[in-house]
């Protein structure tokens, strides 16, 4: 059997302009003090990354491994989840998107797509020569506004959406298989790829192209009341991320899945530091191992409640404690017979 990898931390929500996490070089040492052997990097925040230099130099990619590597760190994947966002935007979402985008597409719903396509596809190519082969990304969404079908959906208005969305995707899933690297779209409330079958719907679309994957995040399920741990058993395939984020849904008389418009701390289904909200991190790790999922153990911290920096620092100890050291001979190995072929014919009563 294969075993995960890990503790790794996404940095997006610690990226920030006062030391230690202005720097590539200082983030990374302060990851390594907090018990964490790999980071995911937000392929946007030039505080850290420099996404064209990546995708055009090969020596830029090797110095920032390097730096890395001095530190006792190992990149796991790029990620272009805000650049990703825009691959695909209704215009109900233009205002509140367009600050994802550099300012010079701000307003231009068709420059932004473009500028954003160029995006994801530069990162599969930094992603090659950083020498990854998984990449996260969202998939953005057209038909996201339509979810609840009141009024009732037109005929064809979901399969139009899906359609262009495929259409936008499928030359930058191609030029995923050129660099080896998989897209693993994080299944996320929000997108149009928000639950398994809204993934299938895409997959069949993109004609099931081997390099359009998933990254399994199981705090978005649990805020839909979705089976996370039957998730694993149908879409184990698919499956080549892993962010360990925790959660908590705790419905009343007055509010639910939908939050009631409520600020996060007040919702019923709210994201918490790990170990403190309700997902079956045991079960999850089991799953994974058993089908030998040998990606990255990432955490990305959201709390509503939780200082982020103790967050980080206690998630690197809970995947640790989490992470299975996989067994190379059964359990019931001492009570073997060492028997043969002949003796295996003998026991059925076929000699």
């Amino acid at each position: 059997m294969k075993a995960i990898k890990g503790p790794a931390l996404f940095l997006a929500q610690f990226a920030g302009d006062a030391a230690p996490f202005n720097s590539w070089d200082s983030i990374t040492q302060w990851a390594a003090d907090c018990g964490y052997t790999g980071v995911q990097i937000p392929s946007w925040d030039a505080r850290l990354f420099d996404l064209d230099k990546a995708a055009s130099s090969q020596t830029y990619c090797d110095e920032i491994t390097g730096v890395a590597q001095a530190n006792g760190i190992q990149i796991t994947e790029l990620s272009t989840h805000l650049q990703g966002q825009l691959v695909a935007v209704h215009p109900a979402y233009d205002t509140a998107f367009d600050g994802f985008a550099v300012e010079s597409v701000r307003g231009n719903p068709k420059a932004r797509q473009e500028w954003a396509v160029d995006q994801v596809k530069k990162a599969l190519t930094a992603s090659k020569n950083l020498g990854l082969t998984a990449h996260a990304s969202f998939s953005g969404a057209l038909a996201w506004p339509y979810i609840y079908p009141w009024p009732q959906r037109p005929a064809g208005l979901v399969e139009e959406a899906f359609d262009e969305l495929a259409r936008r995707w499928h030359p930058i899933l191609d030029h995923a298989e050129d660099c080896g690297v998989d897209i693993c779209y994080e299944i996320h409330p929000g997108e149009d790829l928000h639950d398994g079958i809204s993934f299938e719907m895409f997959l069949e679309r993109v004609n099931n192209h081997p390099r359009a994957n998933m990254l399994y995040d199981p705090s978005h399920y649990v805020l839909q009341h979705l089976d996370y741990l039957d998730h694993i058993d149908i879409y184990h395939d698919r499956i080549r991320m892993f962010h360990v984020k925790d959660a908590e849904l705790n419905p009343t008389g007055r509010q639910g899945v939908y939050g009631g418009f409520q600020s996060w701390v007040n919702r019923a289904g709210r994201f918490r530091s790990l170990g403190d909200g309700q997902v079956d991190f045991g079960g999850i790790f089991s799953k994974l191992t058993q089908y030998g999922f040998d990606g990255w153990a990432v955490v990305e911290w959201e709390c509503c409640l939780k200082h982020p920096e103790d967050g980080a620092r206690e998630g690197a100890g809970f995947v640790k404690a989490h992470m299975i050291r996989v067994t190379e001979k059964a359990f019931d190995d001492f009570a073997g017979a060492g028997t043969d072929r002949a003796a295996n014919r003998r026991m059925l009563g076929l000699d």
